[in-house]
């Protein structure tokens, strides 16, 4: 550490508060490691055999049998211990006013980073322990004879836990070298990011309804391990009597509630895709689930009474309160530390076999559903099938931004009602491009596909950028004042005046990644490896929704953008694209191979035979419903033009009227003298 942080940070608090390896923090983190750990062998241990059986299996040895559950469950602990430390260093508790990490932060980012190392030794052990399970070897036997590597290449589950093992290495960085309050943000998105691998591995991500599984499993994870690790974060803080705890438990009382409605909703999806309700009493994957159940509806219950008794009497009393609050906060980690092994445990443990089918067709195994036949102009309107993380974050950014309207309003602030509509139609044309018909046969067919991405790289971001979502949240939510610790107002200030955000809103980074996207994807081949995984629609989705997003941002946004460019130069940025997607809709008609030809080929549409027709059909889509947005943002482009000059009018007749024209009379004086001296 710096020698001046250090002197800041042993300033503004006393030397009980920064003891950062406090051994009891050790200890519980170990404790309830051991206590995941041991649960997820005792759980799955019995059916061990049974699962190998019927998956072809044969025995690795007592060392991977017993360590492929124990070290999944020790990991999920410690990550999830790791991501919790940086979401408080994030969120529940303030940094100094330069921004360096007060001594809560700074506490629990070391803390962060010390977990993040542990993650990415579970990570690595469980990449060894991978092969040897699927393998039927000993992990020494493989090594010693050579055939580890060889081994390694044909086994997904150890490239899923190498990626893994990657992010979180990462995140250990961000947590382990990290100052400032920033470096907290890159702690926690890279953690979260290890986790994703893992939720589209395993029984969620194979055979039918896949597409369900493996969307509600990422919300499960990521939600249970947010709130495990936020709730270990905030007892061990309240232990160490940081002087925020009050507010610490407050920020993350509000998150939990949230946290346990994810946990408990896509809980109950992912299980209803793998068991029905005559299976939970019949089989050990249904009792493993009840189990599971049983334990979730324990925590609720706790984390309910937590709020209500322990936070209310913190609040009143924060001294008294305190070891009460301690000490309930460590019977709901040990009921979590159960419910991790439990929950380890039902991932090794195949579904009953009646619930296996034998007879999916190559099209549900690849999309994950059936497709009724070619998407005539009804099914693509009414043939829907939610997308649970896209669709989701519709529907909240949609209720999160009238909130925001509703607050304004309620204060007697006018807010322009186009901005939001605006916002309205993006959000649902978000939720139409992902969630309807549009968005079941996007993966089956390229023509459907490109009207997929049009919208989500431009018709959403064009309407989402002209709501001005920056802007409202600035003037909806309250300032925290210059004594008080940030609040959501100042984190949004912050994001958008990030460096990150500053490279990103770059002109020519959005250009690169708005327009280059389209050549690199589908012209540069990549389009045929990435097609047929899950993960890699996700990841797709996602980028259109962040490029046109950024471009947007740049030429037409509301909100503040990093770099502020006159109207002339944005009209050229617009006029430099359009000849650019001409050219790539033209090229795409007129290439003579067929993208993804194998992935589509092996879908068995017999309604989509002609795949080069189809392309062809997705190329005049790129070329035209490319052209329309653009054409539309530079008339809006245009308005905002002749608005910002009547602006201008305005102001200088406002000066005017104030000095009776000074700046006129100046001028008309200096050409009196001009004409003075030629005389």
């Amino acid at each position: 550490m710096p020698p001046l942080a250090l002197t800041r940070l042993l300033d503004v608090t006393d030397h009980d508060e920064m003891d950062d390896r406090s051994p009891a923090v050790r200890a519980l983190g170990a404790t309830l490691a051991a206590v995941a750990g041991g649960v997820a062998v005792a759980v799955f241990l019995p059916s061990a055999p049974t699962a190998r059986a019927l998956l072809g299996l044969r025995d690795p040895g007592d060392i991977t049998t017993y360590g492929v559950p124990a070290v999944t469950a020790i990991g999920y602990v410690v990550v999830a211990l790791a991501v919790g430390s940086a979401l408080f260093a994030a969120f529940f508790v303030p940094p100094q006013r330069d921004g360096v990490f007060d001594i809560g932060g700074y506490r629990a980012m070391r803390w962060a980073g010390r977990f993040y190392a542990a993650w990415v030794v579970c990570s690595v052990a469980m990449i060894a322990l991978s092969v040897s399970n699927l393998v039927g070897k000993s992990v020494w036997s493989l090594v010693s004879s050579g055939d580890f590597f060889t081994a390694y290449s044909t086994v997904a589950d150890a490239r899923t836990w190498t990626v893994t093992a990657v992010f979180a290495l990462i995140a250990m960085v961000f947590g382990r070298v990290g100052m400032h309050w920033g470096y907290s943000f890159g702690a926690l998105g890279f953690g979260v990011a290890s986790l994703i691998p893992l939720a589209l591995a395993g029984h969620s991500a194979d055979g039918g309804n896949h597409d369900l599984g493996a969307n509600s499993l990422i919300l499960h994870i990521v939600a249970a391990v947010l709130w495990l690790g936020g709730l270990f974060a905030v007892v061990t803080y309240a232990l160490a009597a940081g002087r925020w705890r009050g507010l610490a438990v407050r920020r993350f009382s509000r998150v939990a509630f949230w946290l346990i409605l994810v946990v408990g909703v896509s809980g109950v999806i992912n299980a209803a895709i793998r068991v029905s309700a005559a299976d939970l009493f019949t089989s050990t994957y249904g009792w493993i689930i009840v189990a599971k159940v049983v334990a979730l509806v324990v925590l609720g219950v706790l984390g309910g009474l937590h709020r209500r008794r322990t936070i209310a009497e913190l609040d009143a009393n924060p001294d008294a309160s305190r070891s009460l609050f301690v000490r309930f906060g460590l019977v709901e980690l040990l009921v979590f530390a159960i419910t991790y092994g439990i929950a380890v445990a039902l991932s090794r443990t195949p579904p009953p076999p009646g619930r296996v089918r034998t007879d999916i067709l190559p099209m549900e195994e690849k999309l994950g559903y059936l497709l009724d036949g070619p998407p005539t102009p009804a099914r693509l309107a009414f043939d829907w099938r939610f997308d649970l993380i896209f669709g989701t974050a519709a529907i909240v950014l949609c209720a999160v931004y009238l909130r925001g309207v509703w607050r304004l309003n309620r204060r007697g602030d006018a807010w322009p009602v186009g901005r939001t509509v605006s916002w309205v139609l993006g959000c649902l044309a978000l939720l139409v491009a992902t969630s309807s018909g549009l968005g079941r046969y996007a993966p089956a067919m390229f023509s459907v596909h490109m009207v997929n991405h049009m919208m989500l790289s431009m018709l959403v971001p064009v309407l989402l950028v002209l709501g001005g979502p920056v802007t409202l949240a600035l003037r909806a939510l309250p300032v925290a004042g210059r004594d008080n610790p940030p609040g959501p107002r100042e984190w949004v200030q912050y994001a958008v005046n990030s460096p990150v955000a500053r490279v990103l809103g770059h002109p020519a980074v959005a250009v690169v990644m708005f327009v280059g996207s389209f050549y690199v994807l589908y012209l540069g081949g990549l389009f045929d490896v990435v097609v047929p995984h899950h993960s890699a629609h996700l990841l797709m989705n996602f980028h259109f929704l962040l490029s046109g997003y950024l471009f947007y941002w740049t030429v037409i946004g509301i909100d503040h953008a990093p770099y502020r460019l006159k109207p002339l130069g944005k009209l050229g940025i617009v006029w430099g694209t359009l000849p650019l997607h001409a050219f790539f809709g033209v090229a795409l008609m007129m290439t003579s191979a067929v993208i993804a030809e194998d992935y589509y080929r092996g879908l068995l549409l017999p309604w989509n035979s002609d795949l080069y027709s189809d392309q062809r059909v997705g190329g005049g889509i790129a070329w035209a419903a490319g052209e329309i947005p653009l054409v539309l943002v530079m008339i809006a482009l245009l308005v905002q033009w002749r608005r910002e000059d009547a602006k201008e009018a305005r102001r200088y007749d406002r000066n005017a009227e104030r000095d009776h024209d000074a700046e006129l009379r100046d001028y008309n004086e200096m050409l009196s003298a001009l004409n003075e001296g030629k005389r």
